[in-house]
């Protein structure tokens, strides 16, 4: 009997401490910047990026031909953030419309909204390109995962205004991880100058997506390596992975709200999109691309997209 006791427990403390290094390893691989990789996002997520490449390039060096700046601000927790402002002085001028766009995990505005930026150009917007602390040249070494960064998201918005005169307009527009930056800044009070929000294939919370990419993509249970890598994260960012969901932060939005998703994602699946949808107590239109993957959805049907985008903001805009 003792000697069975004796396997059990080396077998039990042997499982123990694959758990835990199996939470170390996502923990290090996921929530720190230092071992964050743009690759391996893009190869996990499943979109092939490679047939927009050219569309992609032409229109950034469009938008980067456009005059710019460097912005910097301080987060509230002392963390030095980085964005780029785009005035479009000559269409501007007419109506003070401004968008904050907020890019997915890994990535950067200027990257991410690349290609959306001609339309928001060419219809006479400003645009404000943020990166997301610990991401581009914002400073900071865990992911916020929306979760800290609609704080961040909250002081951009008063840098705009302070800039911009209390006569701007203001949407924010997000892509995945930024979608829930949006969606999450959504539920805290905004001034009257926000008037809508763009979300596309936002997910729910940082601890649901983790566990449908370790049930889905590692065939892996959630428990209890999502405890143990949420109690770390409390530890070292400050947050716990589900302490801040946009299903339940959509309950406290007063604007109006454009959600986009595309039906193949297999990233963020779209049934997040749908829960979001449900809980919102606002205003909420939705546009789901057939075919689309996660992020895909603007190349895969670029006039779908815009049309949803020209009606949404027409109707929140003045």
């Amino acid at each position: 009997m003792k000697k069975i006791w004796k396997k059990t427990a080396v077998f039990a403390a042997a499982l123990a401490a694959a758990e835990a290094g199996g939470s170390a390893y996502l923990y290090r691989r996921t929530m720190k910047r230092s071992n964050t990789d743009v690759e391996r996002t893009m190869k996990m997520a499943g979109t092939d990026w490679n047939q927009y490449m050219p569309l992609l390039k032409e229109r950034r060096e469009r938008m980067m031909a456009q005059p710019h700046e460097d912005v910097y601000k301080h987060s509230c927790d002392g963390l030095r953030l980085h964005a780029i402002y785009l005035p479009n002085e000559e269409k501007a001028r007419e109506k003070n419309r401004l968008v904050i766009c907020f890019h997915g995990y890994t990535g950067q505005a200027a990257s991410d909204f690349s290609g959306l930026s001609d339309y928001y150009l060419r219809n006479g917007y400003r645009i404000l390109l943020v990166d997301q602390r610990a991401h581009g040249q914002s400073e900071g070494e865990y992911i916020g995962f929306g979760c800290l960064d609609r704080m961040d998201a909250r002081a951009w918005i008063d840098w705009v205004i302070a800039r911009c005169g209390e006569d701007v307009q203001i949407v924010l527009h997000g892509i995945s991880m930024g979608a829930s930056t949006v969606l999450m800044t959504g539920g805290l009070r905004l001034p009257g100058q926000v008037k809508g929000l763009i979300s596309d294939c936002a997910f729910t919370s940082p601890k649901e997506v983790f566990t449908h990419v370790l049930h889905t993509m590692y065939h892996m249970p959630a428990f209890p390596m999502m405890q143990i890598t949420d109690y770390v994260n409390r530890k070292k960012a400050g947050y716990g992975l589900d302490e801040c969901n946009a299903a339940r932060e959509v309950k406290k939005v007063k604007v109006p709200v454009l959600l986009i998703h595309g039906d193949a994602d297999t990233f963020v699946p779209c049934r997040m999109c749908e829960e979001i949808e449900q809980n919102c107590a606002c205003e909420t239109t939705k546009l789901i691309i057939k075919g689309a993957a996660h992020a895909e959805s603007y190349y895969k049907d670029m006039e779908a997209y815009e049309q949803a985008m020209t009606a949404f903001l027409e109707g929140v805009m003045k």
